[in-house]
């Protein structure tokens, strides 16, 4: 009886200190949530007090909801940029359907000087240097990409054009047609 008395209370001193070990962590994670006038139609971000770091009608949107490092917002006269936490612009993000590029497999589309490179969906480091003239998103570890190509208007839409298509890998670097990913 007093053995197992002993265990549980060793029990709880380990969960007690695995608990506590992790508190100051938890309390360290630093964010912004975005907030929103509809009346107005102006966006914002608030610490988790509830203070305004951002006011509203800094940005035309604000697609970000959690700012932790970066967030993409529509300044006007700028479309979709990606900006810091001090808001210094980082780049510009690729815009698709009416908005900003989605991820998809961990990175999303960015511009610079009109060529196309990628960033990290949950750092928004860029991964691969913008210098594409087309490129699709990755699907499956890889993209579609082409440095010689045209864009051929076909009513409200648009498509790319290219004889010069390759794929490259999440490091920038050509690698041969996967088998499970089909030409667009």
């Amino acid at each position: 009886m007093k053995r197992n008395q002993a265990l549980n209370i060793i029990v709880l001193l380990l969960l007690f200190g695995c608990l506590t070990s992790c508190t100051p962590a938890i309390k360290n994670i630093d964010y912004l949530i975005s907030f929103n006038d509809a009346i107005k139609d102006q966006w914002g971000y608030k610490n988790r007090n509830g203070e305004i770091v951002i006011p509203l009608g800094e940005y035309a949107r604000c697609f970000t909801d959690t700012f932790k490092t970066y967030a993409i917002v529509v300044k006007p006269n700028s479309g979709f940029i990606a900006i810091d936490r001090q808001e210094n612009v980082l780049y510009e993000v690729f815009p698709f359907d009416n908005g900003p590029d989605e991820s998809s497999d961990g990175l999303f589309r960015i511009l610079e000087n009109r060529k196309i490179g990628y960033a990290d969906s949950v750092t928004g480091k860029i991964v691969i240097k913008p210098q594409f003239d087309c490129a699709w998103p990755f699907e499956n570890g890889v993209a579609e990409v082409s440095t010689d190509c045209k864009t051929k208007s076909e009513g409200e839409h648009s498509t790319w054009i290219s004889d010069h298509w390759y794929y490259i890998d999440k490091s920038g670097n050509r690698v041969e047609k996967p088998l499970t990913t089909t030409s667009k």
